[in-house]
């Protein structure tokens, strides 16, 4: 095994950090914007992820203070389009999942074969995330569609 670079892991952690904390504003912020018939599961479903966004967040900062770094303040980018159809929540639900996916494939990169307890780490929140992903396109497609949604890339959505 060889030593990691601890900068760009921390840079990385840092990135989780940001992005995990913004999850959590905006999975708050979505809940408060349902309205109609299905209000209680999909408002249960989005405070489910921030609750869980702020426990990556919490174990992206744990990681980054083991490395003997300090954890950043900053949140990251809030999407948002003032839209508030639950299909726009979701395709931006999608979008952050995607990119914090990105975040912790990105740390796998740096400590893959170098330090096994961070390599877990981002290989169970790529599951996690990779999860994630899969939940939010199934709910972006047309009842009874078994295509993968247009905003994954991989195919169109039946219309």
């Amino acid at each position: 095994m060889t030593e990691i670079e601890k900068e760009p892991v921390v840079a990385v952690l840092n990135k989780i950090l940001e992005s995990e904390l913004a999850g959590v504003v905006r999975y708050t912020h979505y809940s408060f914007l349902v309205f109609g018939f299905a209000r209680i599961p999909i408002v249960s479903w989005l405070r489910q992820q921030a609750d869980e966004s702020l426990v990556h967040a919490q174990q992206a900062g744990e990681w980054i203070t083991t490395l003997g770094a300090y954890p950043s303040l900053a949140i990251g980018p809030l999407l948002d389009s003032h839209t508030f159809d639950i299909g726009s929540i979701l395709r931006e639900s999608l979008e952050a999942e995607q990119i914090a996916l990105g975040h912790y494939r990105e740390l796998l990169s740096l400590v893959e074969g170098r330090a096994v307890a961070l390599e877990e780490f981002a290989r169970q929140m790529i599951q996690v995330e990779e999860l994630h992903v899969g939940e939010v396109d199934k709910m972006l497609r047309r009842p009874g569609s078994t295509m993968t949604s247009p905003q994954r890339g991989m195919g169109t959505a039946a219309e």
